[in-house]
């Protein structure tokens, strides 16, 4: 065995991918979602095709306290995990001024607070055995503002800022970082932030869950510090940064509001 794998968001989408290609490549893993059903079939079906051992973990990471409880169940009589996927998030369409602030709450929570909270924590076991790496899946909204989402895409604008700042400190520490930033992506994501008829969705290039996942995971062997699969969301930020900034945010909020109507 490889070693030891953390995904969170493990029940779906590129979370899901990344699983397979884990447990393809050999490594144990430990699976974390909220829905304890879907992640219990994926346990099963992973350890029986390529026999590693598969523990799944139901737990709502949006929930306060959640991040040290998940690292305290990690650490105990085990020796921590070997790679670290933080990719659970969520987004929600919606007008700061009007959207519930609960939703904010969590969305905060979940794609910034225990993504960083979860590095801090494993993050001293990686450095003690000197090896490790750590995916943070961020998202080609982190590079332009978004109206109507503004959250959504300031909570992916850290993690971008976030994982490139850590990758430049642990360099030569044998840890590396790595932040995937898709572009719009056929996942369950846009039917829970209610983006199904959303410009963004219908325009070329929008790519499915498994190749993302490739892109993502080669990167991350590869020791990468930033994957952006699909060419013409590499093209994005080369765009934005000789673009106006007055523009770019302009052009952003007319892909919003298609899917308000």
């Amino acid at each position: 065995m490889k070693g030891r794998a953390l995904v969170t968001g493990a029940s779906s989408g590129i979370g899901l991918e990344l699983a397979k290609l884990f447990a393809a490549g050999g490594y144990d893993l430990v699976l974390v979602a909220r829905r304890r059903d879907e992640l219990a079939v994926l346990g099963a079906d992973l350890t029986e095709r390529h026999r590693v051992a598969c523990e799944a973990i139901a737990m709502d990471l949006a929930a306060s306290g959640a991040a040290a409880t998940l690292a305290q169940q990690l650490n105990r009589g085990s020796a921590g995990v070997d790679v670290l996927v933080n990719n659970a998030g969520f987004g929600a369409l919606g007008e700061v001024a009007t959207m519930d602030v609960e939703t904010v709450r969590r969305m905060i929570q979940l794609n910034v607070g225990a993504l960083t909270e979860l590095t801090r924590l494993v993050l001293p076991g990686m450095l003690a055995r000197g090896h490790g790496r750590i995916m943070n899946v961020a998202s080609t909204a982190g590079f332009v503002p978004g109206p109507f989402m503004a959250v959504y895409y300031a909570t992916k604008a850290y993690v971008i800022s976030f994982s490139e700042a850590l990758a430049e400190e642990l360099r030569g520490s044998g840890v590396t970082v790595t932040v995937l930033c898709p572009g719009p992506t056929r996942t369950e994501f846009q039917a829970v932030a209610k983006m199904g008829s959303a410009r963004l969705m219908k325009l070329p290039g929008v790519m499915d869950a498994a190749p993302v996942a490739r892109a993502g995971y080669a990167g991350l062997m590869a020791g990468k510090r930033m994957v952006v699969p699909g060419f013409m969301n590499r093209m994005l930020p080369f765009v934005i940064r000789f673009s106006p900034r007055g523009l770019v945010v302009r052009v952003s909020r007319i892909f919003q509001q298609s899917v308000r109507g």
